[in-house]
């Protein structure tokens, strides 16, 4: 059920409700499969009995219908994938976050200047070791064969750690030869230890080679723990549909929560890099 604070100027919507806002800012009657959503929002008064619009929905609107940088956030965690993400407009900032197994999410007002630090939130960025004391770099190469089989070994009943650490290790054994000995067991303590695994997406209308054209940055990371972030080098985000398959290479490289945090700053763009006009 859709709600709002108007003390915030927040709201719990799921797409569908969304999609009855853009056929009334359209001046179109939502089709029949949206009629139940329509009556939910003219409950809670955010729709009138004529189809119009309240006023506190005017700068979420805006800034949906007109965007200027629209920023995905995938995190799969325990719950399987959950989706939150930003859109910036001419006019305003709207952060919305998704719940685990709920269709709504909540849209709020955000400060254009705290956007790093909301995207740093959405993936429970957190400080960690300093980047002085980490050691050399460390990299871990297989294939996403290995990793699928890993995940298999990891399903059904909770083992205690020593048991899913042997049968996770057997399985990556088997499925990539190549994959041995230290970076065996490195990959091994990476998957065991894996709290969620997460990429941010950006994308904004830009110019190349003098014509619009649609822009996208993104970047891929492990969240495994106590054993570090790590970015996911290959496959090299953004993917394309059938881009990969089991025989794709997973290179894997230690970095640090300062680090992290420059590379979902470079993912912004600046104002130059937008299209003329916007």
């Amino acid at each position: 059920m859709p709600s709002y604070d108007s003390s915030r100027t927040r709201f719990r919507l799921a797409d569908r409700h969304i999609a009855v806002f853009a056929h009334l800012l359209d001046g179109e009657t939502p089709p029949d499969e949206l009629w139940d959503c329509l009556v939910e929002l003219q409950r809670i008064g955010l729709v009138g009995e004529e189809g119009e619009l309240a006023p506190l929905l005017r700068g979420l609107l805006n800034t949906l219908a007109q965007p200027v940088v629209v920023i995905q956030v995938e995190v799969t965690g325990e719950h399987g994938p959950v989706n939150h993400g930003v859109v910036v407009g001419q006019d305003g900032v709207y952060s919305h976050d998704a719940w685990p197994g709920e269709d709504e999410s909540e849209y709020v007002s955000i400060e254009p200047s705290t956007l790093v630090w909301e995207l740093a939130r959405k993936v429970n960025l957190h400080r960690g070791e300093k980047p002085e004391e980490r050691t050399p770099e460390m990299r871990v190469v297989t294939t996403m064969a290995a990793l699928d089989a890993a995940f298999v070994a990891l399903e059904g009943p909770r083992r205690d750690d020593g048991a899913s650490h042997v049968l996770v290790r057997k399985a990556l054994a088997e499925s990539d030869p190549l994959l041995e000995g230290a970076a065996l067991d490195q990959f091994t303590e990476l998957v065991t230890a894996l709290n969620a695994t997460w990429r941010i997406t950006t994308a904004w209308d830009g110019e190349y080679h003098g014509e619009r054209s649609a822009m996208i940055r993104a970047l891929a990371v492990w969240d495994c723990g106590s054993a570090g972030y790590w970015i996911r080098e290959q496959p090299e985000e953004p993917i394309m549909p059938g881009q990969v398959g089991p025989d794709s290479p997973l290179v894997l490289v230690r970095s640090h929560s300062a680090e992290v945090w420059g590379k979902i700053t470079d993912l912004l763009p600046d104002r130059e890099e937008l299209a003329d006009g916007v």
